[in-house]
C-alpha cells in the first residue's frame, strides 16, 4: 500500500538529505550497516523487556533505512549489489525485530503465544518471496494491504501500548494474511494471461496453407500458363 501511494513522493522529499549526506562521503552500505545494527540494539531492548525503549530504537532503524537509497540516488552509485544488500538486510531486520517480540513473550507471556510473532515472520518471509519470484519471471508482484512499512508502523504502535501488544499483533495477522493472498491472485492472473494454451485448442491450419512452397509455386504457374494460353 505504501509503496503504490506514498514511496514517490517520500523518495523525492529525501532528495535534498541524501544530497547532503552524499557531501559528508558517507556510502550507502554503512548507512545500510547502521540500520542493522539498530534494529539488532532494538530487537535486545524489546526481548528484554523495555519496549518503549525499544520503539524507540525502531524508529531510530527506520531512518536508515529510508535514507540508504537517497544517497545512492544522489550520489549516482545504485546498482544491482546495492538492491541486493538493501533487500537482504530488510529481510534480517525483519527477522530480529520480531525475534525480538517473540523473546519478549516467551519470557513474559504463559502458552505458546511467543509463535504469533513468529507467524508473522514467516508470512513476512513468504510476501517477499512471492514478489522476489514474480519480479524473476517478468510479473508485478507489489502491492497488499500490509506490507513491510505498514509492519514496522504497526509494530510500532504495538511497542509503544505495550498492554495493546497481543491484539495488535493478531491484527497484524490477519492483514498480513491477506496481503499474501492479494499478492498470490495479482501473480496469478498475470501468469494466467500468459499460460501457453493447449495442443488441442490451437487453431487448426487450413490444407492450402499446410501445403509446401514448392507446390505452391507450381499450382501458380500452372494458372498462369493457362490464362496466357
Amino acid at each position: 500500500m505504501f509503496d503504490g501511494n506514498l514511496r514517490e513522493q517520500v523518495d523525492r522529499g529525501l532528495v535534498p538529505i541524501g544530497r547532503s549526506l552524499v557531501k559528508t562521503g558517507i556510502t550507502p552500505n554503512v548507512i545500510t550497516i547502521i540500520g542493522i545494527v539498530m534494529s539488532c540494539v532494538a530487537a535486545v531492548t524489546i526481548g528484554a523487556g523495555y519496549l518503549r525503549l525499544g520503539f524507540l530504537f525502531l524508529l531510530l532503524t527506520g531512518i536508515p533505512d529510508a535514507l540508504d537509497g537517497a544517497v545512492a540516488r544522489a550520489a549516482g552509485t545504485g546498482s544491482k549489489r546495492g538492491a541486493y544488500f538493501d533487500s537482504v538486510s530488510d529481510r534480517l531486520t525483519d527477522g530480529m525485530l520480531f525475534g525480538g517480540v517473540a523473546w519478549y513473550l516467551a519470557s513474559n507471556e504463559p502458552g505458546r503465544i511467543m509463535m504469533l510473532p513468529v507467524a508473522i515472520m514467516g508470512l513476512a518471509m513468504f510476501i517477499s518471496y512471492q514478489r522476489a519470484k514474480a519480479e524473476s519471471l517478468g510479473w508485478d508482484a507489489k502491492g497488499g494491504i500490509m506490507e513491510r512499512a505498514e509492519r514496522i508502523i504497526v509494530l510500532a504502535f504495538a511497542l509503544l501500548f505495550p498492554e495493546l501488544l497481543i491484539p495488535t499483533l493478531w491484527v497484524m495477522l490477519v492483514l498480513t494474511t491477506i496481503t499474501a493472498a492479494q499478492r498470490f491472485a495479482k501473480v496469478w492472473k498475470q501468469a494466467s494471461v500468459d499460460a501457453p494454451v493447449p495442443p488441442s485448442r490451437q487453431r487448426r491450419i487450413p490444407r492450402r496453407q499446410r501445403a509446401s512452397e514448392p507446390q505452391w509455386r507450381q499450382r501458380m504457374q500452372a494458372r498462369r500458363a493457362a490464362r496466357q494460353s
